[in-house]
């Protein structure tokens, strides 16, 4: 089978065509960037561009996008046009082309205000059910090419798989209080595992295994996180005591933490969970918090090889004055 993959010089783009170069699998990547891992080099918008890369092609994976941390250097239309004109644009090639199956990567993040609850509330149980409440034009984008790829399936009978992918990049976030550092300390990923962040080797796992099942699905969309350890009757304690929840399941976190001289987050207002994609896609993420804390035990980085090799790559050329990313 044939894959083509989109934003090959991305984070995920690079580790998805490291993966299937590895497996000795045909691959072949595009980005508006050159790569090691770029074989087309074009902008996904140019019709007859994406129509040369769609030859031969069984299967598409499409992660080329602009981003959050875009927000403040790109314009609405910008997002337009790459994130809905660019993905509708590589849906009715990949049509044309015969193409089997389409995964498409998307976000928690389109998620948007359903993510923080009232203050007085429990935390937020996050599933496939929850209806997106975009915060901005990333978010409204990246929900509006979900549903050109629903259209698809339904109208055009393309197998069609949405993951929306929790946190996976090393970078911290762009909003003001994380700006200054260059990386997301490895306390804070290790705490994100808990509930809200995914290893990139199980990120890509998780593209993998939609390809396989696309056929047999036809349209799904699904979160793709660590598995957490906890279930909703933890939510109302994580929002006011998270550690006395992570010490009641993981007695000896305390200690291993405080040989790293960290410490868990006092609250938690959300949870990811990933059953359906464990279920339907029969994903199955090493990288959790249990993960988190073998490691500590046997002196090993938590974090996969793959995430590793990928490292930092951020999402601008430029630097700003307070950090990877200008706040908007």
């Amino acid at each position: 089978m044939s894959i083509l993959v989109t934003g090959s010089a991305g984070h995920l783009g690079e580790a998805i065509m490291r993966s299937l170069r590895t497996q000795g699998r045909q691959a072949q990547g595009v980005d508006i960037k050159p790569s090691p891992f770029t074989n087309f080099v074009g902008s996904i918008t140019d019709r007859s561009f994406i129509k040369q890369c769609m030859i031969g092609v069984q299967a598409v994976i499409h992660t080329a996008t602009l981003h959050k941390p875009h927000i403040a250097t790109h314009t609405y239309q910008d997002f337009i046009d790459t994130n809905i004109s660019g993905t509708l644009a590589l849906l009715e090639e990949a049509v044309t082309a015969g193409v089997r199956s389409f995964i498409y990567t998307s976000t928690t993040s389109t998620f948007g205000s359903a993510l923080t609850p009232a203050e007085d509330e429990p935390a937020a149980w996050i599933t496939e059910s929850v209806t997106p409440i975009p915060r901005n034009i990333y978010g409204v984008t990246k929900v509006a090419a979900e549903n050109l790829c629903e259209l698809f399936a339904r109208k055009q009978h393309l197998a069609a798989i949405v993951l929306r992918i929790s946190r996976f990049f090393p970078e911290a976030d762009d909003d003001d209080a994380a700006t200054s550092a260059k990386y997301r300390s490895a306390k804070e990923q290790a705490n994100e595992l808990l509930y809200r962040r995914v290893d990139m080797e199980d990120v890509v796992s998780a593209h993998l295994q939609a390809v396989e099942k696309a056929q047999h699905i036809g349209f799904g969309r699904y979160i793709i996180s660590a598995t957490t350890p906890f279930t909703p009757d933890d939510l109302s304690m994580l929002r006011m005591d998270a550690p006395a929840v992570v010490r009641r399941l993981f007695p000896d976190y305390d200690s291993l933490f405080a040989k790293q001289q960290w410490n868990m987050f006092p609250g938690i207002d959300r949870v990811y969970v990933n059953s359906r994609a464990l279920e339907d896609l029969e994903l199955r993420p090493k990288y959790d918090f249990r993960y988190v804390l073998e490691c500590i035990r046997a002196g090993r980085d938590f974090r996969s090889p793959l995430a590793r090799e990928v490292g930092s790559k951020g999402y601008h050329d430029a630097l700003f004055e307070h950090g990877p990313y200008p706040v908007e």
